[in-house]
């Protein structure tokens, strides 16, 4: 995914920082429960910016927040995939602790406000993970989409391709405008716009068919029937037979 995502791509920026930023706060959160030297393994952990926390749950919060902060190094895809399997693990790991509350297999002490954190940060994580990568209308040119397809890069495309999709693209609004105007509810708005481009086709075709007949070394005469857009089709009129005499 290097070639489809590179670094300066937008959403790179956004896959790195959202994993740096969270991998970030996880490192905060697990230094502040260490530096309380809060027993390992207990189930009745310490108050650490607004969440129970015990030695076990800041290890981990370090080891998590370091992988997020390295993946956000290492680059957009990376982040994309990391942010979005530990969103995944938070969310199961609040559903789990959930019912592990006032147990004592409750290993990382828990409480309901961590429960409740640990679902809305795996929602927000899978969220950042997978922002342009699996929600749906997804555009063709978004890099997921061509790599899926085993198409190359929107920047490998050829200039011709890359001026067909730009018609297409403008050709879009002119074929909706058209399907309003054969459905009979086409705005004014839209009825001028076909207007125009008839004209401007008409200008077009008139142009084609003049440098037609001035390359073919036609006479000023002939090129007179540039105006006649079938001149091109028409076929020379046959001779008449001579009329028999009348006895």
């Amino acid at each position: 995914m290097d070639r489809y995502l590179p670094p300066d791509h937008p959403l790179s920026r956004f896959y790195r920082m959202a994993a740096a930023v969270f991998g970030a706060c996880l490192l905060a959160f697990g230094v502040l429960g260490l530096a309380n030297r809060v027993p390992l393994f207990t189930t009745s952990g310490i108050d650490v910016l607004g969440l129970s926390s015990n030695g076990l749950l800041a290890v981990v919060s370090i080891v998590v927040g370091a992988i997020l902060v390295c993946a956000a190094a290492w680059g957009g895809p990376v982040a994309s995939t990391t942010t979005a399997v530990i969103g995944v693990l938070f969310f199961l790991s609040g559903l789990i602790n959930l019912g592990l509350l006032e147990t004592p297999w409750n290993l990382f002490a828990f409480k309901l406000q961590n429960v409740v954190f640990s679902l809305i940060a795996g929602l927000v994580l899978m969220f950042f993970g997978f922002y342009g990568r699996v929600s749906g209308g997804l555009p063709r040119d978004n890099p997921f989409v061509r790599y899926r397809h085993h198409e190359p890069p929107a920047e490998e495309v050829p200039e011709q391709r890359l001026a067909d999709e730009r018609r297409i693209a403008e050709l879009t609004p002119l074929a909706k405008d058209e399907v309003a105007m054969a459905e009979g509810h086409a705005t004014p708005e839209q009825a001028r716009r076909l207007r125009a481009e008839a004209a401007r086709h008409m200008q077009e075709e008139r142009r084609r068919a003049y440098a037609h007949y001035v390359d073919a070394g036609r006479t000023p005469e002939q090129q007179v029937s540039a105006q006649n857009l079938w001149a091109d089709f028409e076929t020379p009129a046959q001779p008449r037979p001579p009329r028999e005499p009348e006895s």
